[in-house]
């Protein structure tokens, strides 16, 4: 494949880091929560329906578009739901939808008006009602409707329903999150698409990680270049140059498994081995640039009202969300050992 971003990806990228540059905003440690004016704005500019069908109004683009601005929405540690609403929830109805549930849903979304959530696990339906829980949905408590799967098929839930109780959690890195309660409310089938919002799931957690480890190893670089120890800077030193090298190669490997797995999947080939992997890297990698960002930045890259916490527990919340290293190693494992297939 071709690893050089299109001229569409390229353009997408610049205007949404543009918007983030101007309009992003990082809330004080311990509130967290949803940019809702930066999400606003970026449907204004038309990030959000870029990689959407032409057919809804969008730029006709796909998911490698989507991960250009997931990238950049990890560069900057902005606080927006567009892995889930536009990556997962959007693309999911704008494929399996009916055109009255796309009016209903998806457009609102692309104005950057709502939020779609998804949940993944810990529920069961019957006769089309679905009831369960997940303990943290990300940007649940600001959604207006949830994507939850159950064995063998995904509904879509309305968070106004008789039967859905909302609870906000705290994470990590007071990012949003809900616990998500229901009980017997009716839902949308979308069919059975549960491993289809898995792996675009998955390859765009990659792709926002991609950014965060990204602009940590940026910072750190600067950070390392103008420090002073014993009268010389420490990137001067032999063992700080050699950390800085091996994340760098950390940083170029998740680029590279996330572009060919996002690359498999836009292209409608076989991708749940380069989505494993994939996310393997971000999560094992991710975890030592996130950690060589801290300790190169010594006393002030533990202090949470540094720049440089905020890469550090995003990166460590996309280490683990859709699974962190060890059971994308046994996945993988199993689909090596098991049947070809064509």
């Amino acid at each position: 494949m071709d690893f050089t971003p299109s001229e569409a990806s390229a353009d997408l990228a610049a205007l949404t880091r543009r918007i983030l540059a101007d309009k992003v905003t990082h809330t004080p440690h311990g509130t967290g929560g949803f940019d809702a004016p930066l999400w606003t704005a970026l449907g204004q500019a038309g990030v959000l329906d870029a990689g959407l069908p032409s057919s809804l109004g969008g730029g006709g683009f796909g998911l490698l578009e989507q991960c250009a601005v997931l990238t950049e929405i990890g560069r900057a540690v902005a606080a927006v739901p567009y892995l889930p609403s536009i990556t997962m929830a959007a693309s999911a109805l704008a494929e399996f939808g009916t055109p009255q549930l796309v009016d209903r849903w998806v457009l609102p979304v692309l104005r950057g008006e709502r939020v779609l959530a998804v949940a993944l696990s810990g529920f069961t339906a019957a006769d089309g009602r679905v009831s369960g829980s997940e303990p943290a949905v990300a940007f649940g408590a600001f959604a207006h409707g949830f994507l939850v799967a159950t064995p063998g098929e995904v509904f879509l839930v309305d968070a106004a329903a008789s039967g859905v109780t909302v609870r906000p959690q705290q994470t990590t890195d007071h990012a949003d999150a809900c616990l998500l309660e229901l009980s017997d409310v009716p839902g949308i089938s979308l069919g059975d698409i549960g491993e289809w919002l898995r792996l675009r799931g998955t390859v765009g957690v990659c792709a926002q990680q991609l950014g965060v480890v990204e602009r940590s190893l940026e910072l750190t670089a600067a950070y390392a270049a103008e420090r002073k120890q014993f009268d010389h800077v420490i990137g001067g030193f032999q063992a700080v140059r050699q950390r800085l090298a091996d994340a760098y190669l950390d940083v170029e490997a998740i680029r590279l498994t996330t572009l060919q797995a996002a690359w498999r999947l836009a292209s409608g080939l076989p991708a749940a081995e380069a989505a494993a992997t994939a996310k393997f890297w971000a999560a094992e990698a991710g975890h030592r640039v996130a950690h060589t960002t801290v300790h190169v930045h010594g006393g002030v890259g533990i202090d949470v009202d540094h720049v440089v916490h905020r890469y550090f527990t995003a990166a460590k919340r996309l280490e683990f969300l859709l699974g962190p290293a060890t059971p994308q190693l046994l996945a993988l494992g199993e689909l090596l050992a098991g049947p070809p297939r064509g």
